[in-house]
């Protein structure tokens, strides 16, 4: 399809959603306008609310209509004078696929690459063009694999897809804002009537009276009103989605003839490796000090990917992503096809490119790499993000998790001093002393009483009741422990790059399975402190 009639397709989609909109505020005001004329004040006031409140997400969307899409990306501008070797790469490869180089750089934290496009009449006009290239692919792919990522989004540039993004985007993403909206009132209506009967059900338990709330109809206003925007969201998506695939499809022959059929195939396959890693990291990594008010030193928020991905434990489970990439079926609205069909595509191409050599890390094409990972950080995270305390990993691994065993262990501490028994609340140790002393008195269930429950298990009595608590009572227990080993005999929390952190004595042995054999016993049927009580002395220093 050409470019005329592409553009004819997006302003027309564009349009329709204009048309719906008017459709859909015309009725509600034509509701409005009968029941003040035909119905009683009362039955007009209420379709008046309703409308309004129908109104306001439809409304709210159409003004959002003018907001860019990848403009508001958040990334450090690189310079050409700062970074003269990645400038020089890209313009090679722009004038190898025989487009116009962008006009900007930006280094994003994400595990992609994209391109855009400011143009002016509807995209008619092209205009000032930006290129976005994620850190964790400069982090993990090679120079080679980076030209055939790089020279694939500068063939969209020269199929002009950028052109009329932003045109085909408008009336795409305005519908699917309208049905979010709706969808949000829906849950915030399901929710407020859960929340109700939540409560019914803890008056219940109490022994008094309620009336039964049923969530079945909650919302069914909203989502009867999302229904039309629902249905044109399905058009749109359907009507531009074999044209999006063609387009990839497209750019996946231009990166192939350029850079290589084997280097695109490879960067495929790696950049599906880096999306799942990389989200890994910063989830088990790079943000796990955040709760405790802690980030890795300077530059390693992103940088440290480069860590897990040299770990010599790891190299098996990357060679498995890269083996089987993601096959499955996307949705038949997904504008591009899976990563499994781009690469066999691939392969079917004659290797007319470069030959796919090994190069060296794409990192490389960075001046001062490390200086740009943590100027990146300042141009992406908040500044609350970025006030928090810097610290080395392995002080980030243990003050982390001895913060998060604090919290696991609070509830038991707080049922302990409801129940009596005195202790410091300066020192774990003393409250776990005195937690084994209580037990040894016959308290255990007395103090179980005292700690959160669900409504369930709160209606439970005798057995039932005590299986409900026991898993609270191990996790609390667990953590006492393994806090009061950090007091006493020195244990520590050790970063791995491979597993998750263990702690450890300062001997080098692990504890976890001797910690759950020693609290098993504290929290049975018939409770034993006996082998708690040794742990602790033998570990003590």
């Amino acid at each position: 399809m050409g470019t005329s009639l592409r553009a004819l397709r997006a302003f027309a989609l564009l349009a329709g959603f204009h048309l719906l909109t008017l459709a859909v505020l015309g009725t509600l005001l034509g509701a409005g306008i009968a029941a003040w004329t035909w119905a009683p004040p009362a039955v007009a006031v209420t379709v008046t609310v309703l409308s309004v409140l129908l109104g306001v997400p439809v409304v709210r969307s159409t003004f959002l209509l003018g907001r860019p899409g990848r403009a508001d990306a958040v990334g450090l501008p690189l310079g050409e004078s700062e970074q003269p070797g990645l400038w020089r790469t890209v313009r090679s490869l722009a004038e190898r696929v025989g487009t116009r180089a962008p006009d900007a750089i930006l280094l994003t934290g994400d595990a992609n690459a994209g391109v855009s496009e400011d143009t002016r009449l509807l995209g008619l006009l092209p205009g000032p063009r930006r290129l976005y290239i994620g850190v964790p692919l400069l982090t993990g792919l090679t120079e080679a694999q980076l030209h055939a990522v790089l020279a694939h989004e500068l063939a969209h540039y020269g199929n002009t897809d950028t052109r009329l993004a932003g045109l085909t985007h408008r009336g795409r993403d305005g519908v699917l804002r309208t049905v979010e909206a709706f969808q949000e009132q829906e849950r915030k209506r399901i929710d407020k009537k859960r929340s109700r009967r939540e409560k019914a059900a803890a008056a219940v338990a109490e022994g008094r009276g309620a009336k039964e709330v049923s969530t079945g109809r909650a919302g069914a206003t909203y989502r009867m009103a999302a229904k039309p925007f629902l249905a044109y969201a399905r058009f749109c998506l359907r009507a531009t989605h074999g044209a999006g695939r063609a387009q990839e499809l497209a750019a996946d022959r231009t990166a192939a003839r350029i850079a290589g059929r084997d280097a695109t195939a490879s960067a495929l396959r790696e950049m599906a490796v880096l999306d799942a890693a990389h989200d890994f990291y910063m989830s088990r990594y790079a943000t796990m000090g955040v709760p405790a008010g802690l980030l890795p030193p300077r530059g390693e928020v992103f940088g440290g990917l480069r860590r897990l991905l040299t770990a010599p434990e790891r190299q098996e489970d990357l060679a498995t992503l890269r083996n089987e990439p993601p096959a499955g079926a996307l949705s038949p609205y997904d504008t591009h096809p899976a990563p499994a069909d781009r690469i066999r595509l691939i392969g079917t191409l004659p290797d007319d490119g470069p030959a796919a050599a090994s190069s060296g890390p794409a990192l490389a094409l960075l001046h001062d790499a490390d200086r740009v990972l943590a100027e990146l950080e300042t141009a992406v995270l908040t500044p609350e993000t970025l006030a928090l305390e810097r610290v080395e990993w392995r002080e980030l691994t243990h003050r982390t998790l001895h913060a998060r065993a604090m919290e696991g262990a609070r509830p038991l501490r707080e049922a302990l001093a409801a129940e009596g028994p005195a202790a410091s609340p300066a020192s774990v140790m003393a409250d776990l002393t005195a937690f084994l002393d209580a037990v040894d008195a016959g308290s255990l269930w007395r103090i179980a009483g005292h700690l959160p429950t669900s409504p369930e298990a709160a209606r439970a009595r005798g057995r039932a009741a005590r299986e409900f608590l026991r898993p609270a009572l191990h996790s609390g227990l667990y953590g006492l422990t393994e806090l009061a080993l950090t007091e006493t005999a020195a244990a520590r929390w050790e970063l791995s790059w491979a597993e998750p952190a263990r702690l450890l004595l300062p001997d080098g042995r692990e504890t976890a399975e001797a910690v759950a054999a020693a609290v098993r016993p504290a929290v049975g049927d018939v409770p034993d402190t006996a082998p708690l009580r040794e742990l602790l002395r033998s570990s003590a220093l």
